[in-house]
């Protein structure tokens, strides 16, 4: 198991350097000169010279590659281009947003996906189940922008019960204002990632029925759904854990969304404008830290994966 981890973890360390890599390119070969936005568009050809030297923009690429991943190893993602702040401390603040609008989200998700799941499976032949099989597949087909716009109308403008927009001044120093602020958000990615974890759910709660050890259990006095609850849900459960790296990646990507839909301060939000600012060096840092957290998340899931399947620890000895 140990040298199992050590394996994965080599392997998470050397596709971080080769996101790192690609990120840096990509963003070397967009449209646009960031001296030339902070000079202005009546500056002259020495002025925005001289703010592409300051900015070490003048340098060879692979030096600058080089300088960022000094300082990323030190904890070091460099300062704002256009504002000169430090981009950890930017990322740290605004993560205070976005880490419990994913948690929540994942946590929605999971409550839609694990219970109906298991319902759509159990009764995939009554009305019921066939109902919940629908619906998922029609909820996994809705754009996350809709479903947020769809829940403001109805929960912040009809009903008044939740903030349509915005993050209290204070942020978390007000704990029931904050969690209001990204209940609606986290419903949205909720639901609409928890629709698609639901058939994944269901598909492996139906081979879970089919296995013989189940099959044993309900022969031997059991009802089915006994026999399934007791028996045959750890193997669910390792088809779950198994496709949570997949949402952790998806519920990401609806916070870059929703965050702009709800106006929340968030990284996606962050990263959206200052892709737009063509603020390099804050993406370049907003976009491996993003990209290390998904490749984080798979490495811990691949972990977890091998501690609950005995055939795996089997295989380790």
């Amino acid at each position: 198991m140990i040298r199992y981890a050590l394996t994965r973890l080599a392997l998470l360390v050397l596709g971080l350097f080769v996101a790192s890599a690609l990120i840096f390119v990509t963003l070397r070969v967009l449209p646009g000169d960031v001296a030339q936005l902070i000079a202005g568009v009546n500056s002259t050809p020495e002025q925005i010279a001289a703010i592409r030297e300051g900015l070490g923009l003048d340098r060879p690429l692979l030096q600058q590659y080089g300088e960022w991943i000094a300082g990323v190893v030190t904890g070091d993602l460099g300062r704002s281009q256009l504002t000169g702040s430090s981009v950890a401390a930017e990322l740290a603040q605004k993560a205070e947003v976005t880490v419990p609008l994913g948690i929540l989200s994942l946590l929605i998700a999971l409550l839609v996906a694990v219970p109906f799941g298991v319902l759509a499976a159990v009764r995939h032949r009554r009305a019921d189940g066939i109902a919940v099989s629908i619906g998922a597949q029609a909820l996994a087909a809705v754009p996350v922008v809709w479903a947020g716009m769809m829940l403001v109308i109805v929960f912040a403008v009809g009903l008044g019960w939740l903030p349509a927009q915005g993050f209290p001044r204070g942020g978390w120093s007000d704990p029931a204002a904050a969690l209001r602020a990204i209940t609606l958000p986290a419903i949205t990615i909720g639901v609409v990632e928890g629709a698609v974890l639901l058939r994944f759910v269901r598909s492996a709660t139906l081979q879970a029925m089919g296995q013989d050890f189940v099959r044993t259990a309900a022969a031997k006095g059991l009802t089915r759904t006994r026999a399934l609850l007791q028996h045959g849900l750890p193997s669910v459960g390792l088809s779950i854990v198994t496709v949570l790296g997949l949402q952790v990646a998806g519920i990401m990507v609806g916070a870059v969304v929703i965050e702009q839909l709800f106006s929340l301060p968030g990284i996606g939000r962050m990263l959206v404008e200052d892709t737009g600012n063509r603020d390099l060096v804050k993406v370049q840092g907003e976009l491996l830290v993003l990209t290390g957290l998904v490749l984080l998340i798979g490495f811990l899931v691949d972990l977890l994966h091998r501690v609950l399947d005995p055939r795996q620890r089997e295989a380790d000895r």
